[in-house]
C-alpha cells in the first residue's frame, strides 16, 4: 500500500490500521488489491480474509465515485460511516455522453487557421501533447505564441493565464514582445478585448532532475489550483533525463538499473501530468529533442567468410564437363571464372528490410520519422528522447521536421530576373557555383499520432511553414518563395 496516498489522497484508513502496515511489508499496491484474490492476498500477507475484502470493497466504491461509475455519481461513504472529500474536477468523466464531451471541448490556437486544421482546431485542454524536434525546426516559437494566443478570449484562448517551466534557458521576454507588437492579431485587438501580457506568464525555472521532481509534484499543483492557467508548457521535458542519465550510466554494471529506474520514473510523470490537465482542464503542451537513428547495416563484404561464399557460388562448369586429357587440371578460362564468382563484390548488398514486429519497422509509426518513404534510404532520420515508454504517456505528438533546399546548377548564377549576375567571373568561381549550395530551410509540421484527429500518413510531409517575426505560419500553394517552389519527391 504504498502508493496507497498517490492513487487516493483522501482515503481514510482509520479502520484499516491494522493492515496497512502487514501490506506494505509484503509489497502490496493497490494494484495488487484490485486485481488479485482476497484469499490471495490474505495468506500472502497472513491477514483475515474478511477485513481484506472488507478494503478492497471500500478502495473499489472510493475509485468509482471518483471516475463518476456509481448509479448516484455521487462520492460514496466509506465503512466507518464518513464521508470522503471528493475530487470536483473530474467526477463523473466516465458517464459524459459524446455531446457532453464536444460541449466541454476547449482548445488552443497557434493563430494560423491552416495549422490549427492540421492539429483538429488547436492544442486541447485535458491532454498532454508533445512538440519534438530537431535545434532550429521553431519548437520554442511555437510554445511562445501558444503561450500568448491562451490569453486571448474563444475562440483563440481561453481569457486565462499561462505557466511555463523552463529547464534549459530564461524566459525569452525580448522575443514575447516582438510577437506581440509584429503578429497581426495581437497587435490589433479592439479596445474592448484585454491584450496578452507578459505580465501573466508565470515562469519556473529547473536547473537539474531533483529540482524538476519537487517542482512537478509538489509546487506546480499548487501553481494550478491558485492561478487557474489555461496552458501548462514545459521546455523541454528531455534535457535533465538526458544528463541525469549519463552521469548515472558511466559504469556499465548500473547501466540496466539506471534505465529502469527511468522508465519507472517517467511513467509516473506521465500519469501525474495526465492527472493535473484533467483536473485543473488546462493544456499540457511539453518540448522534446530527438537523437540521430541510424537504420540497421548490412553486414560488409569483409566479413562474409569465404567458405560461405564459395559454398553460395554455383559450381564451376569444369566439374560438371566431360574428363578431359589432364582430370585433375580444371581449364584455365573455366578457373577463371569461378573464382570471379567467388570473390566478393565491391558494391555491398542493400540492407534487409525489418521485420514487422521489430522496433526498428514499428517506430515510424509513432517518431515521426520515417514514414515518409519507407522504402528509401533516408540518412537524416531522427527519434524524440526519452523512449517509447515516455512516448505512450502522451496523447498526441507533432514532429517539426526540417530539410534544405538547395540551387540547381543552372539556377545558381542566374539573378532575379534570370540573367546572368556576374558573366564575367573567373573560372573558379564559375565552378564554385556549378556545386549545389544551401540556400534556406523548409519546415513541416507533422501530426504523429493523436486520438481526435488524423495523423499524417505514408508519403504525406504535413503542413509546411515558415518563421517570421510574427511567430509560425503556414505556407500555401503559391505564395512566398518556399510556397512557390514544388515539393521534393
Amino acid at each position: 500500500m504504498t502508493d496507497l496516498l498517490h492513487v487516493l489522497p483522501n482515503f481514510s484508513i482509520v479502520e484499516y490500521t491494522h493492515l496497512i502496515p502487514s501490506l506494505e511489508k509484503h509489497l502490496i499496491t493497490c494494484t495488487d488489491l484490485l486485481t488479485l484474490e482476497a484469499t490471495d492476498i490474505a495468506k500472502r500477507a497472513q491477514l483475515p480474509v474478511l477485513d481484506v475484502r472488507k478494503l478492497i470493497n471500500d478502495l473499489l466504491a472510493q475509485l468509482h465515485g471518483q471516475l463518476g461509475l456509481d448509479s448516484n455519481n455521487a462520492a460514496p461513504t466509506t465503512a466507518s460511516g464518513a464521508k470522503p472529500v471528493a475530487e470536483k474536477v473530474g467526477e463523473g468523466a466516465l458517464r459524459k455522453s459524446g455531446k457532453d464531451l464536444l460541449s466541454g471541448w476547449s482548445t488552443i490556437s497557434t493563430l494560423d487557421d491552416d495549422i490549427d486544421a492540421a492539429l483538429g482546431g488547436g492544442i486541447p485542454t485535458g491532454y498532454i501533447t508533445e512538440i519534438t524536434g530537431e535545434s532550429g525546426t521553431g519548437k520554442t516559437q511555437l510554445l511562445l505564441t501558444l503561450l500568448l494566443s491562451a490569453q486571448l478570449p474563444p475562440p483563440h484562448g481561453l481569457s486565462r493565464p499561462t505557466l511555463y517551466i523552463s529547464t534549459e534557458h530564461a524566459l525569452p521576454t525580448t522575443r514575447l514582445t516582438q510577437l506581440l507588437t509584429t503578429h497581426p492579431l495581437l497587435s490589433s485587438l479592439p479596445s474592448s478585448t484585454p491584450p496578452p501580457s507578459l505580465s501573466h506568464i508565470l515562469t519556473l525555472q529547473t536547473p537539474d532532475l531533483e529540482s524538476q521532481d519537487h517542482i512537478l509534484h509538489y509546487q506546480l499543483p499548487v501553481a494550478l489550483a491558485r492561478h487557474r492557467p489555461a496552458l501548462l508548457v514545459i521546455d523541454s521535458i528531455a534535457a535533465n533525463y538526458r544528463a541525469e542519465t549519463s552521469s548515472r550510466t558511466t559504469t556499465p554494471s548500473t547501466h540496466p538499473a539506471a534505465l529502469a529506474q527511468r522508465s519507472a520514473d517517467l511513467v509516473r510523470l506521465g500519469q501525474h501530468l495526465r492527472a493535473l490537465a484533467r483536473q485543473h482542464d488546462c493544456a499540457i503542451v511539453v518540448a522534446n529533442q530527438v537523437g540521430d537513428r541510424f537504420a540497421p547495416a548490412a553486414p560488409s563484404p569483409s566479413q562474409t567468410p569465404r567458405h560461405a561464399a564459395l559454398s553460395s557460388s554455383p559450381a564451376p562448369a569444369w566439374q560438371h564437363s566431360s574428363p578431359s586429357p589432364l582430370p585433375h587440371e580444371p581449364p584455365m578460362q573455366s578457373l577463371a571464372t569461378a573464382v570471379a564468382a567467388a570473390a566478393p563484390t565491391s558494391t555491398p548488398a542493400p540492407p534487409p528490410h525489418p521485420s514487422a514486429l521489430t522496433l526498428d519497422h514499428q517506430q515510424r509509426f509513432f517518431t515521426g520519422w520515417g514514414d515518409h518513404d519507407p522504402h528509401a534510404q533516408d540518412h537524416n532520420l531522427k527519434t524524440p528522447s526519452l523512449g517509447l515508454v515516455w512516448a505512450n504517456q502522451l496523447a498526441c505528438r507533432v514532429a517539426l521536421v526540417k530539410a534544405a533546399t538547395y540551387l540547381r546548377p543552372a539556377d545558381a548564377a542566374l539573378g532575379p530576373d534570370g540573367r546572368d549576375v556576374d558573366a564575367r567571373a573567373d573560372s573558379a568561381t564559375r565552378a564554385a557555383r556549378a556545386e549545389w549550395a544551401p540556400r534556406a530551410w523548409r519546415r513541416w509540421l507533422r501530426v504523429v499520432f493523436a486520438p481526435w484527429v488524423r495523423g499524417v500518413g505514408a508519403g504525406e510531409r504535413g503542413v509546411e511553414f515558415e518563421l517570421w517575426s510574427g511567430g509560425v505560419r503556414a505556407l500555401r500553394v503559391g505564395e512566398g518563395e518556399e510556397g512557390r517552389r514544388e515539393e521534393d519527391g
